[in-house]
């Protein structure tokens, strides 16, 4: 059985969070600004409650990270589910589930009515992941395929 997930807190599990979101960006050659720097950041969305995060493992194996933020059609925020990462080999063993579990407990928690998540469509086993857990891509009133564009401010 998966162990349990624990809601990041400031201390040390900042620091382990930031460890693993570190190494999930390496893993797939995506630019990270480092440890420290996650650390800073994380600490500063955690305590002004624009973000959570969840671990798992005892040492921490997995992390998500979720983004919380005000949308005119609902009440309650809307949540992004920024990051969720399991290391290599800890995989397939429930923890990512487990921590979607948590985050889902955690948005049921805050009043959120509504998470979105971000997925490059290359990543089949990640799509496959969010799919079994109840997620789609595709638009549930209009039938139609949602996208994601992002772009600079500039």
């Amino acid at each position: 059985m998966p162990p349990t997930p624990y809601l990041v807190t400031p201390g040390d599990s900042i620091a382990i969070a930031a460890e693993l979101l570190d190494r999930f960006n390496r893993e797939f050659d995506t630019p990270t600004p480092g440890p420290p720097v996650i650390k800073r950041r994380l600490t500063e969305h955690l305590a002004d409650g624009s973000m959570f995060a969840v671990v798992i493992g005892e040492p921490a194996r997995g992390v998500a990270v979720v983004s919380l933020r005000p949308n005119v059609w609902y009440d309650g925020p809307v949540a992004l589910l920024d990051e969720l990462y399991v290391e290599p080999e800890m995989r397939n063993r429930g923890l990512g589930t487990e921590l979607l579990a948590a985050v889902r407990t955690q948005c049921r928690a805050r009043r959120v009515e509504q998470i979105e998540i971000n997925v490059d469509i290359g990543d089949i086993d990640a799509r496959r992941f969010y799919e079994r857990h109840g997620f789609s891509a595709i638009e549930p009133d209009t039938g139609e395929h949602a996208l994601w564009y992002h772009g600079g401010v500039d």
